[in-house]
């Protein structure tokens, strides 16, 4: 059997605050396969940024056990886990994080020039292509829209065709149609690669598009259903 893309093992995530811990996850249980279109649907504060940060380890859970694409990440210290990220991950939030400074074309190309990747512009390029941005590569995330800002992440993000896309509400600072022109994009993405897609949303919609629907309430999934 194949290793799974994302696997979470009774995992736990207590938070400090001034009144002592905070349950945020509560003995969450989770196997994704390679290929995979999930989304994560929840009301606000059920946890459903914390579930993708500890999936991406970018947060160590409480307690329990996480893997990402085959590796045990638990107990990897942070250099570990940055070149696994590396080489495995690709990640999309709802405000871009783009570099104001670099071009779209420089933005792209980031991933694959920490990976010393000889041909990191032009494999930056077919990628903004992809997403319709070729007429673009040069102008900086100022003068573009932010449609075309979140497709420019969404290319950033899927240069080095990683094992895992999360995306974290990727469409919640965009009108309508813009939404609907990155949602189709995101989509594609598990077909392109054999890309797992893991999606959190607040937008039923969209996460009827996907193949695996989550639910999560007060820190646990009370719901995994599939289309």
């Amino acid at each position: 059997m194949h290793a799974p893309a994302i696997l979470l093992d009774d995992v736990h995530l207590d938070l400090d605050s001034s009144a002592g811990a905070v349950p945020v996850l509560r003995g969450v249980s989770l196997r994704i396969e390679a290929g995979e279109s999930v989304a994560l649907l929840g009301p606000s504060g059920s946890g459903k940024s914390s579930l993708l940060m500890i999936a991406a380890g970018l947060e160590k859970p409480t307690a329990g056990r996480v893997a990402l694409a085959g590796t045990d990440i638990t107990n990897l210290d942070e250099d570990s886990l940055a070149r696994l990220r590396r080489a495995t991950v690709g990640i999309v939030f709802q405000s871009f994080h783009l570099i104001a400074t670099m071009t779209a074309l420089e933005n792209v190309a980031l991933p694959l020039e920490f990976a010393a990747e000889p041909e990191a512009l032009a494999r930056a390029r077919e990628e903004l292509n992809t997403v319709g941005l070729g007429a673009r590569t040069h102008h900086y995330p100022a003068q573009l829209s932010g449609g075309e800002q979140q497709r420019a992440a969404l290319a950033r993000a899927m240069v080095a065709r990683p094992a895992v896309l999360f995306a974290d509400e990727p469409t919640g600072n965009l009108d309508t149609e813009t939404g609907a022109d990155v949602a189709e994009l995101l989509l594609a993405v598990p077909a392109r690669w054999n890309t797992t897609l893991f999606l959190v949303t607040h937008e039923e919609p969209l996460a009827a598009r996907c193949a695996r629907i989550l639910r999560l309430k007060d820190g646990m999934i009370v719901s995994d259903s599939r289309a």
